[in-house]
Order: C-alpha cells, then structure tokens, then sequence
C-alpha cells in the first residue's frame, strides 16, 4: 500500500531514504533543514536534481523549505528525521516538540549523548527524555546498519535494521521502505542497535588511520595484515562495550557490519587515514572542507563516557587501547607510534 513518507533533511542519507521510499512506490515530501536552503532551491529549479549528489529524483518525490515542515508533515504516515549530529537538539525544539504525535517518527541519525555518570544514550533515547521534560510523551523510532549513502541511491544490495517498541508500526515501515535491495530487519532492541552503529564511527576512524599509518611507509604496496590487526581490536572493543550495555547478538553484527562498511569508503576513512599520515586534526579538516565529520563527536563523547566509567570502577581502560589511542591522536593534534603490541593477549 503507497504511503505518504516525509523526509527532513537532504543530506548524503536524507537524499538516499528518500529515493528508496520514493522507489518502493510511495509519495515523497523531501524537507530541507535550515541549511539546505540552496539544495531545495537547486531541487525545485532543476526538475529535482540534487546539486551535490547529481541525483535526479523521480517524480514522487516533492521539495519543501524548512518552515513549510508541519504542511508537509501533516498527511505523513510517517516522518524520517535524516539530520547529522549537529542539527539533534534544533530537530527536537523545532520539529519533534511541534510535531503532532500521532505520526511516527524514524530516525536516521547516528551519534550518541554522554551523561555526567559515563552512560551513553541513542538520539531517540535522548529525543524522548527531552520531550519527556516538556510533558510530550513520543517513542521514537531508528535505522541503521551497514550502508553507505551512495550505494543505497544507487540501488546495491543493502541490509539494515529498523528499531523500535511497537511491533506493527516496524512492520509498517519495513513494508513502506524494503525494495528488491534495501533489505530490513526489526528489532525492539533500540539502545542496543543505535548504540552499535553509533560507536563503529570512532572505531572505524582508528582503523583508517592504520590504513594512512602504514601507507605513508610505503604506499605503493598491500597493508592487509596491520590493517586487519587494527580491525581485530576495534571489533574487539565494540563487542565488549555493546555486551556491557545489554545489546543483543543481532545489534552487536550490524555494528560490526557497519564498521566495515565505514572503513572502506565513508567519511570517517578519509580523516582517519590524513590522520595517519601525519596530518593534523586542522589540516585533514581542511583538505575535507564541507564534510561533517561525525565520527569526531562520538570520539569524543565515547571516550569520555568511558574514562568516567573507568574512574568509577565500573570499566578497566586497559580493556580500551584504540579507543583511547584514537581520543590521544585528537587530544595531541599528531599521530605518534600505533599501539600494536597493546592488542595482544594471552589466553592460557
């Protein structure tokens, strides 16, 4: 059955959900934030075609400015919220708080919100405790998995999971979005999954900056073992982390999924490996100007969240050498030795 899905957001992820909705037949209203103002404006003069990704989009699919986003909401069967790290509290005080809670909302943000106590929470954790504070009471839903944004516009086979409580609106949104290849799991496991491919955004990043760190050495040969040493501990870390909070078997994987897709082509590689190479944070930033580069956020946030866990006796930092290894090469604006020898172990 067509449903009416809008989009806020047209961004790498926002612009690709909405061709897969606009795909698996649905009518389509693409929203812009407050920053894609040229991008609707590009979109409306061009017959729909997005002027950074060079995607045309089909004719089910509708362009809308950020303060026409309660028309183009109203009649929603469901609203997908594809904003970065950067737009989470303007999504909820203008959008989420103003929004009609009967229409469900399915976010495509990944990140996380470090608490005073060390804990981490999901976006539709912290959207919910949020509203919570203003008396609205709303769950929200997520997707997320393995999936580059360029793949997905351009149909390759891509497997995601679509959280949330209530079983019969995951099924709705998985029919309204799954096409003969964006496929989607559901879980109610939503801590779990948003946690998981939140956290392989740091991870992945000290795996690319392996990658710069043995190119530099010499780039015209294979660094399959030091990088696949580096991806050994960086899963290893996430496991660890991921059972501590609870996530089940099938978010743990996805995570792992999504943290092999991020090394080999998003964002987060590009940085990771400048970094390697010896750029500093200034200089990778600028050779990447006009990027987000969300990775840096959940660094940031994961490995404090995990020092205050540390300093309370609830997590040993020894069980985390990337994790802080990474938060150092930040902290110190260079990159010094890689920590190999600290990824060993000894099982006897």
């Amino acid at each position: 059955m067509v449903k009416n899905v809008t989009v806020i957001g047209l961004g790498q992820m926002g612009s690709a959900l909405a061709l897969v909705a606009a795909k698996a037949g649905n009518n389509v209203v693409a929203v812009g934030t407050p920053q894609d103002k040229e991008i609707i404006d590009a979109c409306i003069r061009d017959g729909g075609r997005h002027p950074r990704i060079e995607q045309l989009f089909p004719e089910n699919v509708t362009f809308c400015y950020s303060e026409d986003w309660e028309a183009a909401c109203k009649n929603a069967d469901f609203v997908i919220g594809a904003i970065s790290s950067f737009g989470v509290d303007w999504f909820m005080d203008d959008i989420l708080s103003k929004m009609d809670t009967s229409i469900p909302v399915l976010s495509a943000a990944k990140g996380l919100v470090d608490l005073p106590d060390g804990n981490l929470i999901s976006y539709p954790e912290y959207w919910e405790r949020g509203l919570a504070e203003k008396g609205i009471k709303r769950d929200i839903y997520a997707i997320g998995g393995p999936g580059t944004a360029e793949e997905i516009r351009r149909g390759e086979h891509t497997h995601v999971a679509v959280c949330g409580p209530d079983k019969e609106l995951l099924i709705m949104m998985k029919e309204a979005l799954e096409t003969d290849t964006f496929h989607i799991s559901l879980t109610k496991d939503v801590h779990g999954l948003e946690s998981a491919v939140a956290i392989k955004n740091a991870y992945a990043l000290g795996v690319a900056m392996a990658i710069g760190y043995t190119g530099r050495q010499d780039a015209e040969k294979s660094h399959f073992n030091s990088q696949a040493a580096a991806f050994y501990q960086a899963a290893k870390e996430m496991v660890t982390y991921l059972k501590a909070e609870g996530a089940s078997e099938d978010s743990i994987m996805i995570g792992l999924g999504d943290l092999y897709v991020t090394v080999t082509g998003a964002r987060t590689r590009k940085i990771g490996v400048l970094l390697g190479e010896g750029k500093t944070y200034s200089e990778a930033t600028e050779i990447l100007s006009g990027m987000t580069l969300e990775s840096i956020v959940i660094i940031k946030r994961l490995a404090k969240a995990i020092k205050t866990k540390a300093a309370r006796g609830l997590v040993d930092l020894a069980d985390f050498p990337m994790l802080t290894f990474v938060d150092e090469v930040l902290e110190k604006d260079r990159i010094q030795e890689f920590p190999w020898k600290s990824f060993t172990f000894t099982d006897l």
